[in-house]
């Protein structure tokens, strides 16, 4: 059967659907290439032998409202998950950094992320997220990355994960925002075996939407996943406890020490095995440049590449619909 290939989008900006796939696409043939998997790199194009598709759901955090996205006040919920989010974050960050100059940093933008008072009203704790992020930006090697990220848009990524986890936004259906963007994503990876591959928060929906999928999974692979924040995102995973999906054969988690939303990147230290004894397998990348948590950094590199050239080439030996272990 022709492999099947799915990306999974994380936080950040509107997206168009079809560049970004040509973009993961011609990253991931780069890296392939790299690792000496040239004719499957060439296989990736629109009319090639693997069939890629790009799950995108960025358009379900649009608002409503005529407000702007960093005008908008959270929620109590979201607003509760945001406060918690940046405490993890910063003690993330401090669990990774040991330059003495960037702990005295972190620890002033763990102080700064301390709510004032009992009341944590959401627009206070949108400033207080603001004052985080413009410190922790000042950290190299994050200093020298404008062109990438913001002390607002940073709190806008960090506030899309804090909206997904917060289980609410439900439709005139009921159906909540985490529940319809899990949806796009099933839809996405459809029936069959697929290779998936999941950037950021897009690692935290697709971790949920495996547990609902039958058929077999040959390769999860995660990038810049904040999967084990052990405060604030992981008891709010669903199922508890957090653990491997029963037709996931195998799962790689990427991290890069520059990548500043990858934090506490060993997964397979907590996460509970599947009946096949499948775990995550993390491992390290060192990547150039200032803004490494890209999909396309990733995606880049030999070491990711590889195996999912390999996956692929397995994939086709998959029966249609199966789960069974390797």
């Amino acid at each position: 059967m022709r492999p099947r290939l799915v990306f999974i989008h994380g936080i950040g900006r509107p997206r168009d659907p079809v560049r970004e796939l040509a973009a993961w696409t011609t990253a991931l043939a780069s890296g392939m290439r790299a690792a000496g998997h040239s004719a499957l790199a060439g296989s990736l194009s629109a009319d090639g032998g693997v069939e890629c598709v790009f799950a995108h759901y960025d358009d379900l955090f649009r608002r409503s409202q005529a407000q702007g996205e960093g005008d908008v006040a959270p929620g109590e919920a979201e607003a509760e998950i945001l406060s918690d989010l940046l405490l993890a974050w910063v003690d993330g960050l401090m669990a990774e950094e040991d330059g003495e100059a960037g702990r005295r940093l972190l620890a002033g933008a763990r102080a700064q992320a301390q709510p004032r008072d009992q009341s944590q009203g959401g627009l206070d704790v949108v400033r207080r997220a603001l004052n985080v992020a413009t410190t922790v930006l000042a950290l190299r090697p994050w200093g020298a990355a404008a062109q990438w990220i913001t002390p607002k848009l940073m709190v806008r990524e960090l506030g899309q994960v804090a909206r997904y986890l917060a289980r609410g936004e439900a439709d005139a259906a009921g159906s909540g925002l985490d529940h319809r963007i899990r949806a796009r994503v099933l839809a996405a990876i459809g029936e069959g075996p697929a290779v998936v591959v999941a950037h950021s928060l897009g690692s935290i929906v697709t971790l949920e939407a495996l547990h609902e999928l039958p058929s077999a999974t040959p390769l999860f692979v995660t990038l810049g996943s904040p999967i084990a924040m052990r405060s604030v995102v992981w008891p709010r995973l669903a199922p508890q406890p957090p653990r491997v999906p029963e037709g996931v054969l195998r799962w790689r988690n990427y991290w890069d020490r520059d990548d500043i939303f990858a934090v506490r990147p060993h997964l397979e230290r907590d996460m509970a095995a599947n009946s096949s004894g499948v775990l995550p397998e993390s491992r390290r990348v060192d990547s150039d440049g200032v803004w490494v948590h890209s999909a396309e950094t990733y995606l880049a590199r030999a070491s990711v590449a590889g195996p999912v050239a390999e996956a692929l080439a397995e994939t086709a030996t998959l029966p249609h619909g199966t789960a069974d272990a390797q």
